[in-house]
């Protein structure tokens, strides 16, 4: 394992001053939802707004490498883990501010907390994202989005959609109000992939739905889910390993090759949908980083397209 930053004690006694409770080498697997990776030197939660901008800022001015996790969704920690700060973005609250307007902090997981919020109220949009494992803040870095299954809608829902504004943490160390415009979404993309930028709430605008009529489709959607993803309790993954292929798609080609359900180690792409691979039990980082090597290179040797790895690698592999 490699050095311990040497500004790191300094900057723990820093946000322990402030109020904070920051822990020592804590395991990041149970934190993710692939359940794999190392521990962090270091993890502070920031539970509001200012905790998360304390943190940040301090990290930023301590020269500390940090990484800011929410709900460990989209991504890989190295087994080797994460030398520096990992901030856990906790930040709750959720506030209806009438004429459909509801506001959450970004540490709110879309599904369930949010999503059952604004269903209860008769509140559509959310809806569409049921059972996809998010905080609201990992939702507008990658512009959240599930192919409404149903024929009368068959086409992809993304949140920026229903996103009206957003308080940030520039990358400048400025709070600032912005909106939807200010994210450049575009497919498992946004502004905050190009910028130091950070979420610290959002404000959604919804539409009054029947409630029953918001239920239907989540139990559409949940039976669309179950056919095709794993059940991360018991095959955790970190979802859609490769980026879409518009037209093609990426699974298919990796099902053309031979290799769904191919096993390496503890690892294993799955066997129901060949873009994602699942952790079989106690699977490393380095099994699962071996399979996506090999998915990569035998679809490029045998169909000539080149496969764009989605998931974020985050420490030390």
């Amino acid at each position: 394992m490699s050095r311990v930053h040497p500004a790191l004690p300094e900057l723990l006694g820093t946000l322990e001053a402030a109020g904070l409770d920051p822990a020592r080498n804590v395991p990041l697997a149970p934190l993710t939802t692939f359940r794999i990776g190392g521990p962090a030197d270091a993890l502070v939660r920031a539970r509001t707004p200012h905790e998360l901008v304390l943190a940040i800022e301090s990290a930023r001015a301590a020269g500390v490498p940090w990484f800011l996790l929410g709900r460990g969704a989209n991504i890989l920690v190295g087994d080797r883990g994460f030398r520096g700060l990992v901030i856990r973005s906790e930040v709750g609250g959720i506030h209806f501010e009438g004429g459909g307007r509801v506001r959450t902090g970004a540490g709110v997981e879309v599904f369930p907390d949010l999503i059952v919020e604004t269903v209860e109220r008769g509140l559509g949009g959310l809806h569409h994202f049921v059972g996809i494992p998010s905080t609201v803040g990992g939702a507008l870095w990658q512009n959240l989005h599930f192919l409404a299954p149903a024929p009368a809608r068959e086409r992809t829902v993304f949140i920026e959609e229903v996103l009206e504004s957003a308080e940030i943490l520039t990358a400048e160390g400025e709070r600032r109000t912005v909106d939807v415009d200010y994210f450049e979404f575009g497919y498992d993309d946004s502004i905050l992939h190009h910028r130091d930028d950070i979420v610290l709430e959002a404000t959604f605008a919804l539409e009054p739905t029947p409630v029953e009529e918001l239920r239907r489709v989540m139990r559409e959607n949940l039976v669309w889910r179950d056919e095709r993803h794993p059940d991360l309790w018991l095959h955790p993954s970190a979802g859609s390993i490769f980026k879409k292929i518009e037209g093609i798609g990426a699974g298919r080609l990796i099902d053309q090759c031979g290799l769904k359900g191919h096993v390496h180690g503890r690892a294993g792409i799955f066997h129901r949908h060949a873009n994602i691979i699942v952790n079989l039990g106690g699977a490393s980082a380095a099994e699962v980083v071996h399979l996506i090597d090999l998915a990569r290179e035998t679809v490029l040797r045998e169909t000539g397209w080149e496969l764009e790895p989605e998931i974020t690698r985050v420490g030390e592999f």
